[in-house]
């Protein structure tokens, strides 16, 4: 990485998936790294299943959080439509990390929207660089569905380039000492996913 090199990072989905606390993971695993780490978290109707984004930026010096559209390098969807509402801020060779779980919206519920039936194909036609997995399915497998945000990490972490231990150090400072090893497990199972 290069002295003026900033990396930049979307992670989006819905209220209650864990958004926030993977922005403060991977902010930490970025400053454990020795950058300058700036992000933004919009909430949204985060309570209510809203829509939840959060944006990291990384380097040598880095003077605000917000990214600018066409430049992230990694966009990562907790919810594989919710990732399309921010497609315009990946970078052309961008990486889009997609979980597919599919979480219906209020709008949709209420029949004043459609949810498409072609998120796959749709998410493929978006993104040339895309991974597309059930990270849900993955926690699951370690024995909490709910450490699919750092499953998600650790397939997010195969895009930016920051070392295995300063991963580890952000979760292991993030995460409750009870939930750990599930973490860090859940992390791997990410790093690892083919």
């Amino acid at each position: 990485m290069s002295n003026d090199t900033i990396v930049s990072i979307v992670i989006a989905g819905v209220g209650g998936q864990g958004i926030l606390l993977a922005s403060d993971i991977t902010a930490l695993a970025a400053l454990n790294a020795g950058f300058d780490v700036k992000t933004n978290e919009v909430h949204g109707m985060a309570q209510r299943g809203g829509s939840v984004i959060g944006q990291i930026r990384y380097g040598k010096k880095v003077y605000s959080p917000l990214v600018k559209k066409g430049t992230a390098q990694v966009l990562a969807g907790l919810e594989r439509i919710e990732i399309l509402r921010y497609a315009e801020y990946l970078a052309k060779d961008g990486l889009a990390v997609v979980n597919s779980q599919m979480i219906i919206p209020v709008t949709v519920s209420m029949g004043v929207s459609k949810y498409p039936a072609d998120a796959k194909q749709l998410l493929e036609s978006t993104f040339p660089r895309l991974v597309y997995f059930d990270a849900g399915v993955e926690a699951a497998k370690l024995g909490n569905i709910k450490a699919a945000n750092v499953v998600l990490l650790g397939a997010i972490s195969n895009g930016i380039g920051l070392p295995l231990e300063a991963w580890t150090g952000a979760i292991t400072k993030r995460v409750p000492q009870k939930f750990l090893d599930l973490n860090i497990k859940a992390f791997m199972a990410g790093r690892n996913y083919k």
